[in-house]
């Protein structure tokens, strides 16, 4: 991010976040999440799997219990109330037809405004030395974007048509994205952001953290501060916006 970050459109009331797995939306958005639902946003979750193959010293089903718990418990910290697992398999996510028919039932059921996707990039930055991103997060963040398409238009998935088509996105924000242009200002609701984090503290354990908090505040810390250079010295998450159907 080398151009100045503008602030997130308002305008808006109801948000949709989708991601592949429980904790993906804690590391950074769930800060973002925080700042809107305090200022009257409503806002859903919609995790694509329940994360059951991420913990290696726990069997896929106490792994679903654990993290839709830590789930639910981060959700309720920053504001939201509606979690939904789709129950595509943890690690082996699909972009096909079947995950854009689910993600456009999950759109039309829940008609959002703005609808959050996760980084579909190879890699999570330009450098060179950028981590490679998980087959999951590409395949949700890009299948998230097509379907917000596919949920306005009624021949597509027709078997969805307990639901009306819902083409009233107005932007689709990328969570993550190394082309941000956009930032929410979480400078009051960094503290929220944090403990969201560290509520996914088994999986945090696992990953070899001894201390789910302070991990998890070093994290948004150093993510608020980099966001900070180009949004007028302002704590913040930033997103890469992209035009919806309905945008102003």
């Amino acid at each position: 991010m080398s151009e100045p970050l503008a602030d997130f459109p308002d305008g808006w009331e109801r948000a949709l976040v989708i991601a592949a797995h429980p904790d993906d939306i804690e590391w950074g958005a769930a800060a973002a999440v925080a700042a809107w639902t305090a200022a009257g946003k409503e806002v859903v979750y919609v995790l694509v799997t329940s994360g059951e193959a991420g913990i290696d010293t726990m069997d896929p089903e106490g792994a679903t219990v654990t993290r839709q718990a830590e789930e639910h418990a981060s959700a309720s910290i920053v504001g939201v109330a509606e979690v939904e697992f789709l129950g595509h398999p943890d690690g082996r996510v699909e972009e096909n037809l079947a995950l854009r028919r689910d993600l456009a039932g999950a759109i039309r059921r829940y008609r959002p405004d703005v609808v959050v996707a996760q980084n579909h990039d190879e890699r999570w930055g330009p450098d060179a030395g950028a981590g490679w991103n998980s087959a999951d997060h590409r395949a949700v963040g890009r299948a998230t974007i097509d379907a917000v398409s596919d949920a306005g238009n009624r021949w597509i998935f027709s078997e969805l048509a307990a639901n009306e088509p819902w083409s009233g996105v107005q932007w689709i924000a990328i969570a993550g994205s190394a082309r941000g242009t956009h930032a929410v200002d979480v400078t009051d609701v960094f503290d929220v952001g944090v403990a969201s984090l560290a509520a996914h503290a088994e999986y945090l354990r696992a990953l070899g953290t001894e201390d789910p908090e302070a991990f998890a505040r070093e994290t948004l810390s150093g993510q608020t501060t980099a966001v900070a250079e180009q949004f007028g010295g302002r704590a913040g998450i930033a997103f890469e916006l992209i035009r919806g159907p309905a945008a102003p």
